[in-house]
């Protein structure tokens, strides 16, 4: 009763009803909201505050931005949406309000698309030489896409791609990495798919935010989606993110097998040249992981006879709580 009654005191507000309806549509910085309200910074900060000591926001910092958006809060969540779902007679403030989101979603457009053609080339020439990404994404799908799933961790989120993927077999998904260009990316992709039980947060892979997992919280699964290549510890990485999987939860590792094409290294700054069954095995066994089962996906040979690149599937899983407790 009384989070019911501090929530409807928080949005008791003309101002604070118009953030609720334009963050229960998008993430936004400060900034943005200034712009779409056409209020000073300090009111609708102030505004914000309210509504993040009501619970009915959450407030994350993005480099020296600050985003906003709804509590992941059952309850919280719900309420917000309930009250922008009104069928109001007069909806003409929040209409004006949505025509000015849209503009601000149409520079974020722009900017992605900016940074897109900035660095396709290396995109697609990596692209050219491993198996198909329609292939990867189907052997991704039938490896998490079985059951719905309730949290998913993506490590190493880059465009947002795996979460928009996986979005129809979630409750609820988060997005790291370490890059504001390619959260932007991400953000627009997710917006523009409507996966709005989908997150992404600027965080070092090496020291998530997140608290060791238990029982009751944690992640039912995560991934790495071509990202290990591009680091200098990877085994640390994979450790790292087991912390955060609940007991029964499941890792998969989705990377290059061993290969020989120096020029990834120097060119397109890859750290390790593909990674064998053994050495992602070993992993699993120092963060405490089963393997679970491998997949292969021999690239397509081009007429040429170029090298190319084979891309693995790893999977793995957590320790039950029962495991656990026979170990210990």
């Amino acid at each position: 009763m009384d989070q019911l009654l501090s929530m409807l005191q928080g949005a008791a507000d003309p101002t604070r009803l118009r953030l609720l309806f334009l963050l229960s549509e998008a993430e936004l910085t400060v900034t943005e909201l200034t712009t779409i309200l056409r209020q000073s910074q300090p009111r609708v900060s102030r505004h914000l505050k309210l509504l993040c000591e009501a619970g009915l926001l959450e407030r994350f910092k993005e480099g020296s931005w600050v985003f906003h958006r709804l509590s992941d809060a059952p309850l919280s969540a719900s309420f917000a949406r309930a009250l922008s779902a009104l069928p109001l007679a007069d909806r003409s403030v929040f209409e004006g309000d949505r025509e000015r989101l849209a503009n601000v979603r149409a520079a974020r457009a722009e900017a992605a698309a900016k940074f897109f053609r900035a660095n396709a080339p290396d995109w697609e020439r990596l692209r050219s030489l491993h198996a198909p990404e329609r292939n990867v994404e189907s052997a991704v799908l039938r490896a998490l896409g079985g059951a719905r799933i309730d949290s998913l961790l993506d490590a190493g989120t880059g465009t947002g791609r795996m979460l928009e993927l996986l979005a129809p077999h979630i409750r609820r998904g988060v997005g790291v990495d370490v890059s504001p260009e390619m959260l932007a990316i991400a953000r627009h992709r997710l917006e523009r798919a409507g996966a709005q039980h989908c997150q992404i947060r600027l965080a070092d892979i090496y020291r998530l935010p997140f608290r060791t997992a238990t029982l009751e919280s944690g992640f039912d699964a995560a991934l790495f989606h071509q990202v290990l290549h591009y680091l200098d510890e990877p085994q640390a990485a994979v450790a790292e993110v087991a912390r955060v999987l609940k007991p029964g939860g499941r890792l998969l590792i989705a990377d290059f097998a061993p290969h020989e094409l120096e020029f990834l290294r120097t060119e397109l700054s890859h750290r390790r040249l593909g990674f064998s069954d053994r050495e992602v095995e070993s992993w699993f066994a120092a963060a405490g992981l089963s393997p679970m089962q491998v997949e292969t996906i021999e690239p397509e040979q081009s007429s040429a006879g170029e090298p190319k690149l084979t891309v693995k599937i790893w999977m793995a899983q957590a320790q039950s709580a029962r495991s656990a407790a026979e170990a210990a």
